[in-house]
């Protein structure tokens, strides 16, 4: 079960982080590591501050993209330390560490930390369900990358130790890749009826996104949502050659 749980950092900038990240992850059972894009790769920096959680190290698969990494998922956590423009689903510690365990065995899940000095960006805070912050002292809220994967990863272990108590997670929900496929094919048809702009879309594909993860629609719900984009799709398509023959008519005449 703790296999499937992965900690994913996104453009880390210190190979130590990376090596505090593994050591923490190792002490509370955790082994799946993913490097998104990270500014150096592991280096002895890293394998010394890991310890003795080098296989962790060894096995972290680095990608491009957090899409990339995240793209099998089921669920995925972003931690988030600032308030954001468009507020989404948010949890807390110990709700976080509870819901990555009672969905794990459905698919892999994943808890996504970001950059050192930035976090998250806005456009990879839109890839995940829910957002994680950790309620530390307001007055110095400064927590450093490891201290946080390890109390993230403290919450995980306690939830996986107690999780006969915790009610079992019956819904099916589509995998992460499911859902871009969805928000690409909705952004496609909303262009298509004119609703929104490709040279200005604004800020409504953020809110339907937000709207949908909210919601989070089962993967049956999910279909029948692509059901209804497919047959929008079909009208516009036989309004529009409709109004191609007519034109051609009036041209004739």
């Amino acid at each position: 079960m703790l296999e499937n749980i992965r900690i994913i950092l996104v453009s880390t900038s210190h190979t130590g982080n990376i090596g505090s990240t593994a050591r923490a992850m190792k002490t509370m059972g955790l082994s799946s590591l993913y490097l998104v894009n990270p500014v150096h790769e592991p280096d002895g920096q890293a394998s010394a501050l890991a310890a003795g959680a080098g296989d962790v190290l060894a096995n972290a698969k680095i990608v491009n993209t957090l899409e990339e990494a995240v793209s099998d998922c089921g669920l995925v956590v972003g931690t988030s330390a600032r308030s954001r423009t468009h507020s989404w689903p948010m949890l807390g510690p110990r709700e976080c560490g509870e819901k990555l365990v009672q969905e794990v065995s459905n698919f892999p899940v994943a808890l996504v930390f970001g950059r050192e000095n930035s976090g998250l960006s806005n456009e990879e805070l839109q890839q995940c369900h829910f957002h994680m912050c950790i309620p530390a002292n307001p007055e110095y809220s400064s927590l450093n990358l490891a201290a946080a994967v390890q109390t993230l990863c403290y919450e995980i272990r306690m939830a996986y130790l107690n999780k006969e108590a915790l009610p079992t997670a019956e819904d099916t929900y589509p995998l992460n890749e499911d859902l871009e496929r969805f928000y690409t094919h909705l952004e496609s048809t909303l262009e298509s009826t004119s609703f929104i702009r490709k040279s200005h879309p604004g800020v409504v594909m953020t809110k339907l996104r937000r709207l949908f993860n909210r919601a989070r629609p089962e993967s049956q719900e999910l279909n029948i949502l692509r059901g209804i984009l497919a047959s929008i799709d079909k009208s516009v398509k036989a309004d529009n050659a409709l109004t191609c023959d007519s034109n051609e008519d009036k041209e004739n005449n």
